[in-house]
């Protein structure tokens, strides 16, 4: 069996073979993905290997696999395994950010699991809730705006985002940003202000949530 042979040996072989088995073609997760999870979170303190299969399965866990009882017997491995992620975010890894996917993942943040880049070259697109023409929403190195994008022109009547104060943040937006602070994630918790503050809209001035209306618009269909 493939489990007990990673649990035996760190088989690099045997490792592909699982991630296969557990998550198929077009990214679909099946109950044999979910019995797995508490054998996998247990290795994951001590295998790389283990913590990464863990995380994929667990970005996933938003589809429609009808396993949700399954998922429900692994609340307790699955506060384990944000322990262990903690712990790793905590020590600062090169592979920080897909870390912090993985543990928006763990705590069913799975909108933000899928959506949330890196901020280096990060584009939202978004509805205006009060004229609907489409913004686009520029979070990187070129800039922190708003704007309407013109296939010719490329963004035109750009607006600076208005970052939202630490202290102003709250749920999921707050656990974020206090993370990526606290282990000196710089790029990454300014990043995090700007997509949980506000935006203005560059046809009509009105004034929105960038997470919100984002959300709103994008948020996967759970089980």
């Amino acid at each position: 069996m493939l489990l007990e042979r990673v649990e035996s040996e760190d088989d690099a072989d045997a490792w592909e073979e699982l991630g296969y088995r557990l998550v198929l073609e077009h990214d679909l997760v099946f109950p044999a993905s979910f019995a797995a999870l508490p054998r996998l979170i247990r290795l994951a303190s001590r295998s790389t290997r283990a913590r990464a299969l863990t995380g994929m399965v667990l970005r996933r866990a938003a589809g429609h696999h009808g396993c949700d009882a399954l998922l429900a017997d692994c609340a307790d491995a699955i506060v384990e395994f944000r322990e262990v992620l903690d712990r790793h975010l905590r020590s600062r890894p090169d592979d920080y950010l897909p870390i912090f996917l993985d543990m928006l993942a763990a705590k069913e943040e799975y909108h933000w699991s899928a959506a949330l880049g890196d901020f280096a070259d990060d584009f939202y697109h978004l509805a205006c809730p009060h004229c609907a023409v489409e913004v686009t929403i520029a979070i990187g190195d070129h800039g922190r705006y708003s704007a309407v994008r013109d296939w010719h022109l490329g963004d035109v009547d750009r607006r600076g985002l208005r970052s939202a104060p630490s202290e102003e943040l709250r749920g999921i937006g707050r656990w974020m940003h206090e993370t990526a602070v606290r282990d000196g994630q710089h790029a990454l918790a300014d990043g995090i202000a700007h997509l949980f503050g506000n935006a203005e809209c560059p046809r009509c001035a009105s004034v929105f949530n960038v997470a919100d209306e984002y959300a709103a618009a994008n948020r996967p269909v759970l089980r």
